[in-house]
């Protein structure tokens, strides 16, 4: 299968990133987490307020399934932030793609986070401020990010030699490595 799975922080850039390698590899872009609130018209706040945060996971691991049997020719695929929590999501992106960790320190993800309007649509997940709550997000994620990829590159870097080096990994993956003889979290791109 031809699934490409970007995993990471929210604002590490996979759906700027995802959407730019998409056209650039001739394959059709999903965001998980668009995919999700569109098919159910609530926002995340939403989900959250009338399902909780597991209501939500609930969704977004059926979300994660839902993609691959609609794009089953293969696409790019931004995943959520936390899709990684379920030890059941980061096995399947493993066994249906190569999976890359955009991976950025928190001080460019809270900058980014604060230029972003749509920021404040998403609910909190500690009740901390931004700094905080990425710190320990991070803190927490990091080594399912780590357990989930393939492929670990510096998302602080620019657009353009991100996705270069997500399409030397992604040719070489194409070109008779399967994910699971892809090399192990540690290859690192930076």
């Amino acid at each position: 299968m031809t699934m490409l799975f970007l995993v990471g922080a929210r604002a590490a850039g996979k759906t700027t990133i995802g959407r730019t390698l998409a056209k650039n590899l001739g394959l059709p872009f999903v965001d998980t987490d668009q995919f999700l609130l569109h098919a159910d018209g609530r926002t995340v706040d939403q989900i959250v307020a009338q399902e909780g945060w597991p209501g939500f996971r609930a969704r977004e691991s059926a979300t994660l399934h839902e993609v691959a049997q609609v794009h089953a020719a293969g696409c790019v695929v931004a995943t959520g932030g936390g899709i990684v929590l379920a030890e059941e999501n980061r096995d399947f992106m493993r066994g249906h793609g190569m999976v890359v960790y955009l991976e950025a320190p928190v001080g460019v993800l809270t900058q980014r986070l604060g230029r972003n309007p749509l920021n404040s649509q998403r609910p909190s997940l500690t009740g901390r401020g931004l700094l905080e709550e990425m710190a320990q997000v991070l803190e927490e994620r990091q080594p399912l990010y780590h357990a989930a990829a393939h492929h670990i590159v510096d998302a602080s870097r620019s657009q353009a030699e991100i996705c270069r080096r997500i399409q030397d990994f992604w040719q070489a993956w194409r070109g008779g490595e399967s994910a699971a003889a892809a090399p192990p979290a540690a290859d690192r791109s930076n």
